[in-house]
C-alpha cells in the first residue's frame, strides 16, 4: 500500500509542530461531549483466570477436536477442517463475538471496524489467504496466478491516504513542499536499500523477507538484523533525516504497536521489503478493505462456522490424560462449567494466557511464553451527523494521518460505500500506546476515564477539522490491553518464538503470536498449519494450503 513506499517528496519536517501536543482545555462555549462509552473486550472475564474462582464442571461431553480462541487463527483452522471434510469440532471463544483483533460493529450510519481495517494483496507464499479469498468471491479465477484478479468493490477507492502537516493536508504520507536536498538524498538511499532487500534471495533461494515469515531466508547476516532496533539500523546506514525517522517510526507503531527504537530491525525492514504481491487491474499499493474492515471476512467465516461456535466461554483448565485432553470451560451465560474430552486441541488464543490454563505445561514452554510481550491499543469510533470542515489541501481520504501526533490517525468507514456521498459518516481512530513500558501503558489504558480519552481525541481532530466536536453525535472506545505481540529486538528470530511454533503432540499452538507480529496473513497461516497437523494425526487426507 502507499504507506509502504514514499509518495512525492520529503519535507523539512523540522518545521512541523512538535511531536507532543498540550492537553486541550474547554472554553465556556465549548459544546458538551457527545454520548459514548467504553465497550469490550472482556478484561474482567479474562482476569478471572487469575483468581481461579470458577465453578467446577457439572457436565462432561466428548468432542473430538476443540479450538480454543475464535480470532482469525481459530476461525481459519475451523475453515480448513471443514474444507477437508472434518466437522466434528467446536470453537470456544471468550468474547460474545468472534474475530479477535478483526472484530467489528455497525450503527444506523455504517458498519465500522474495531481493529484491523484492511488486507494487502496476499503474496504468492500466502496461499491459504488466497484460497480463503477465492472461497468468498473476493479473488476471482486462479488463486495461484502471479497477478490474480480481485473484485473491484473490495479494492480501496481513491483517494487512498493523506497526511496533515504544517496546517495543510498533503496527498500520500509525505508533505509535498519544503524539500531539502539532504532529506531527498536520504530518501533515495533508503528507498534503494529497501528495494535491494526486497529483491534479495537467501542461500536457499527464498526471499529474504517473506509473508508468512516462515518462508523467509535464514542467512546469518539477515538474522543478525534481529539484534538491532530499527532506529539503530537507520543510524548505522548514516540515515538521520528527521522526516525519514518520523516515517519509519510511524510505520512501526502502525503495524507493530511499538516505536522504531523498540522494534527489531529485521521486522522493520520486513514492513517495507515483504509486500511484493501483484494484482490484475490494480496498483501494487492498493489494498482490500470494507466498511467494517477485516470484519467482513470474519462475518463470512462466522456464517460458515456458525454450527461450531460457542461464545461467551472462558477456557480455564486444560490437562492431558492417557487417551484424551481434558478442557474445562466456564459458560458465562448460564454460570456453569462444562468439561469436554478431546482427542486434540488447537490453542488459537494469545499465548500469554496459556500458563494460567495448562496444568502440565513444561518449564521450557512456560519460559518461552514468558518472553512474549504485548502492545496495548485504543480504538475509537466517532459517529458524525455530517462530514466535518476541512483545512486546505488534499481531500478526505480513506486513511488520514496527522504528522505531529502520537496517535495513528483515522480511517473513514463510509469511504467504500458505492452509493452517492452520504451526509453522515464514521471515523475510526487508532492509537498504539507505546510511550512507556507495555505494563505501564496497559495500566494507563485501564485507568483513564472515557471523558479524558474523548476530550483528547476531539482536541486532536479539531486541528484539521475545526467543527468536528459539534458534529460528533457519539464517540465509543474499545480498549485492547494485549492487542498484538511486540517484535522487539532479539525476539523475532529468538528461541522462544520458534519453540512454540514447533509441532506438539495432541496440542497445537496456533496464533499470530507465533510469527512475532500480528497481521491477518500470519494468523491465517498459523491456524491452517495447526489444522493440517491435526488432520495428519487423525489420518484424514487433505490438500495442503501452505506448502509451496
Amino acid at each position: 500500500m502507499n504507506r509502504r513506499r514514499f509518495i512525492g517528496s520529503l519535507t523539512a519536517a523540522a518545521l512541523a509542530t512538535g511531536g507532543a501536543y498540550g492537553w486541550w482545555r474547554a472554553s465556556p462555549k465549548t459544546p458538551a461531549l457527545p454520548d459514548g462509552e467504553i465497550i469490550g473486550a472482556a478484561a474482567g472475564l479474562g482476569h478471572r483466570l487469575r483468581a481461579a474462582d470458577l465453578p467446577k464442571p457439572t457436565e462432561t461431553l466428548k468432542t473430538p477436536v476443540l479450538i480454543c480462541g475464535g480470532g482469525i487463527a481459530g476461525l481459519s483452522a475451523g475453515w480448513k477442517l471443514l474444507k477437508s471434510g472434518f466437522s466434528d469440532f467446536l470453537i470456544l471463544e471468550l468474547e460474545p463475538d468472534v474475530g479477535g483483533n478483526a472484530r467489528w460493529d455497525h450503527n444506523a450510519i455504517s458498519a465500522y471496524p474495531w481493529g484491523a481495517h484492511y488486507l494487502p494483496f496476499p503474496t504468492e507464499e500466502s496461499r491459504a489467504v488466497r484460497e480463503l479469498l477465492a472461497d468468498f468471491g473476493v479473488l476471482r479465477g486462479d488463486s495461484r496466478a502471479t497477478a490474480p484478479s480481485y473484485d473491484e468493490r473490495y479494492i480501496n477507492f481513491a483517494p487512498q491516504e493523506r497526511l496533515y502537516a504544517h496546517g495543510v493536508w498533503h496527498e500520500g504520507l509525505w508533505p509535498q513542499t519544503g524539500v531539502r536536498q539532504r532529506d531527498l538524498d536520504q530518501y533515495h538511499r533508503f528507498q534503494d536499500l529497501m528495494a535491494d532487500f526486497q529483491r534479495r534471495r537467501g542461500a536457499d533461494g527464498r526471499k529474504a523477507f517473506a509473508i508468512p515469515i516462515d518462508f523467509s531466508a535464514r542467512d546469518a547476516d539477515l538474522l543478525a538484523l534481529d539484534q538491532l532496533s530499527m532506529r539503530d539500523f537507520l543510524l548505522r546506514q548514516g540515515l538521520d533525516a528527521e522526516p525519514l525517522h518520523w516515517y519509519v517510526n510511524y510505520a512501526c507503531r502502525d503495524d507493530y504497536g511499538c516505536r522504531y527504537d523498540q522494534t527489531s530491525a529485521w521486522m522493520g525492514i520486513h514492513y517495507f521489503a515483504s509486500r511484493d504481491a501483484l494484482a490484475r487491474d490494480a496498483d501494487r499499493d492498493d489494498v482490500l478493505t470494507w466498511p467494517e474492515g477485516n470484519g467482513w471476512l470474519v462475518e463470512r467465516l462466522r456464517e460458515r462456522l456458525a454450527a461450531h461456535l460457542v461464545t461467551d466461554t472462558l477456557v480455564w483448565r486444560i490437562s492431558e490424560l492417557d487417551r484424551a485432553v481434558v478442557v474445562d470451560a466456564w459458560q458465562a451465560r448460564d454460570n456453569r462449567s462444562i468439561r469436554r474430552l478431546a482427542q486434540a486441541v488447537i490453542w488459537a488464543a494469545p499465548v500469554f494466557q496459556a500458563p494460567r490454563v495448562f496444568r502440565e505445561l513444561s518449564p521450557e514452554l512456560a519460559a518461552a511464553i514468558g518472553e512474549f510481550q504485548y502492545a496495548p491499543w485504543l480504538v475509537a469510533n466517532l459517529s458524525l451527523r455530517a462530514f466535518p470542515e476541512e483545512r486546505r489541501g488534499a481531500p478526505l481520504s480513506w486513511d488520514n494521518v496527522l504528522y505531529d501526533s502520537d496517535a495513528l490517525g483515522y480511517v473513514v468507514a463510509t469511504h467504500q460505500h458505492l452509493t452517492a456521498r452520504r451526509d453522515q459518516t464514521v471515523f475510526t481512530w487508532y492509537q498504539a500506546l507505546s510511550d512507556g513500558s507495555p505494563e505501564r501503558e496497559r495500566q494507563r489504558l485501564l485507568e483513564t476515564p472515557w471523558a479524558i480519552w474523548a476530550e483528547r481525541i476531539l482536541s486532536e481532530l479539531s486541528r484539521p477539522h475545526p467543527n468536528i466536536r459539534q458534529l460528533t453525535t457519539r464517540l465509543d472506545l474499545m480498549r485492547w490491553g494485549h492487542a498484538m505481540v511486540r517484535p522487539r529486538p532479539g525476539f523475532v528470530w529468538g528461541e522462544a518464538r520458534q519453540r512454540l511454533a514447533w509441532p506438539q503432540d495432541r496440542l497445537q499452538f496456533a496464533h499470530a503470536d507465533l510469527s512475532g507480529y500480528s497481521v491477518f496473513e500470519e494468523a491465517n497461516y498459523r491456524g491452517i498449519v495447526a489444522a493440517e497437523r491435526l488432520l495428519e494425526r487423525l489420518k484424514i487426507s487433505f490438500s495442503s494450503s501452505v506448502q509451496i
